[in-house]
């Protein structure tokens, strides 16, 4: 049987190609993204990812394997405590204050890319959940390293971000958690192999749609009704 991974990865192969061409990603790459986008993702990235950590969790504690619980376990604190310090550096670079971070609104997206994530991991299978939660290492390893395979452009405001998510440690924490899920879907019957797949794409279409809603510095439409 050909390892789920490689069949999700297929599966949703358009979609990936559209994440690397997408606008936001683009201008990452050459540094001619615009702070007032780069500071709206990371205010939206700063609360997923805590609702990305509590998922985690929710992971580790139903982890079979040993192994595979003290992975999420740790990943789930990267989540919430290390990959913070990125956003903080670039919030001090940036000059924000908090009072700054709690004026950008949470967006659509955001809301809707946790509320699904919070929802996988209370009503859905550990496989699913694992699944669901593998796009966000994956996706980012795979910009991260493509940004790089580019060559880094001189000054680039952004690097440090691009090379959190290309380097080798990064990439063994994407690996251990497609290991997790292959181990789980081998496991499984064809029905929870069919609710994985729906899961994983679902949350690699969040994650277009979380570069998306960036770069149109998302509002929500119902606001001219407050």
């Amino acid at each position: 049987m050909t390892g789920f991974c490689n069949e999700a990865w297929a599966h949703t192969v358009k979609l990936q190609q559209a994440t690397l061409g997408h606008p936001f990603n683009e201008q990452l790459a050459n540094g001619s993204l615009s702070r007032e986008r780069f500071q709206f993702y990371l205010a939206q990235d700063a609360r997923y990812l805590v609702a990305f950590g509590r998922a985690l969790a929710v992971a580790a504690a139903r982890a079979p394997e040993t192994g595979d619980l003290t992975f999420f376990a740790g990943a789930a604190r990267e989540a919430v405590v290390v990959e913070r310090v990125l956003h903080e550096g670039y919030f001090e670079q940036f000059g924000l204050s908090e009072t700054d971070l709690d004026g950008i609104e949470t967006s659509p997206t955001c809301l809707a890319y946790t509320s699904f994530l919070l929802a996988t991991a209370q009503t859905a299978s550990y496989p699913e959940l694992i699944a669901a939660l593998l796009p966000c290492f994956w996706v980012y390893q795979h910009v991260g390293s493509d940004i790089l395979e580019r060559g880094q452009v001189d000054g680039n405001p952004y690097r440090a971000w691009i090379e959190t998510y290309a380097d080798d440690e990064f990439a063994a924490s994407v690996q251990a958690c497609k290991d997790a899920v292959d181990r789980a879907a081998a496991g499984a019957d064809e029905a929870t192999r069919q609710r994985m797949l729906a899961a994983f794409t679902r949350a690699c279409e969040y994650e277009w749609l979380f570069w998306e809603s960036a770069y149109q510095l998302e509002t929500w439409p119902t606001a001219q009704f407050r």
